[in-house]
């Protein structure tokens, strides 16, 4: 309200600052002709400074400013893949019935081009892996998760990622999953609906969370070569890669 109540006096002092030149000026010259000749031409021209402030320059300042909340987003995406992201790539390809397939394509090449990664984006956006989550540790995810608890819930209160809808319905998904692991006490001994509908709840997180890696390795290629280095070096499904640079 006080931020309003500024800018209607504001507005009321230039109106009036306005009002007092022009009438200082005919006090003076006496020639209302020359002052509503130029001020017609002054309110002829109005619409195209409008058109100008309102279309053009407002655009480009929202470009620069969501330009500029995009670098920020994807400061927190890595801190997500580098504390947990990573190691959940890991652990999910552990239930995975057809690993080969996630080694075929997943081994990303510094040589890549921008079609590399929206071909691969493409491939994955609508894979649908097959799980077998009693081939894997549930046991270690459900204390992985209970681990990172905190660390979600944090992600999850920051403003910005409403304005980056996969990278949230990934965080839910995450997230959701670590409520259904923790509420569950015996992981051994469940029904089979019970696994299946776990399966489901991880394939979902599996599916956005591979996307997204995906995403932000390409993100990494683009603007953060060194770093870029260092994800390949750490890619989970390289069983080669090492994080020792042996050759240059």
């Amino acid at each position: 309200m006080k931020r309003i109540h500024w800018k209607i006096l504001f507005s009321i002092a230039l109106i009036g600052l306005s009002v007092l030149l022009h009438l200082l000026h005919y006090l003076i010259f006496r020639d209302a002709h020359h002052i509503f000749l130029y001020l017609l031409g002054d309110l002829a021209f109005l619409p195209v400074n409008v058109l100008l402030v309102t279309l053009v320059i407002e655009h480009l300042i929202r470009k620069q400013e969501k330009h500029s909340m995009f670098k920020k987003l994807n400061m927190v995406i890595g801190a997500f893949f580098s504390e947990a992201g990573v190691e959940l790539l890991k652990i999910f390809w552990k239930f995975d019935i057809d690993p080969d397939y996630m080694k075929e394509y997943l081994i990303f090449d510094k040589d890549w081009k921008q079609n590399d990664y929206y071909q691969l984006k493409k491939r994955f956006s609508i894979h649908k892996p097959q799980l077998d989550i009693q081939k894997g540790d549930m046991a270690y995810l459900k204390m992985f998760f209970s681990g990172k608890r905190d660390f979600f819930l944090r992600l999850l209160e920051n403003p910005n990622l409403l304005e980056h809808e996969t990278f949230t319905a990934l965080l839910w998904a995450v997230f959701h999953l670590t409520e259904e692991l923790s509420a569950r006490h015996d992981l051994k001994n469940l029904p089979e609906a019970d696994y299946e509908h776990l399966t489901g709840d991880i394939k979902r997180a599996y599916n956005l969370l591979i996307v997204e890696w995906i995403v932000y390795m390409r993100h990494l290629y683009n603007n953060y070569p060194y770093l870029f280095s260092l994800a390949i070096r750490t890619n989970p499904f390289d069983l080669k890669a090492s994080v020792i640079i042996k050759n240059k």
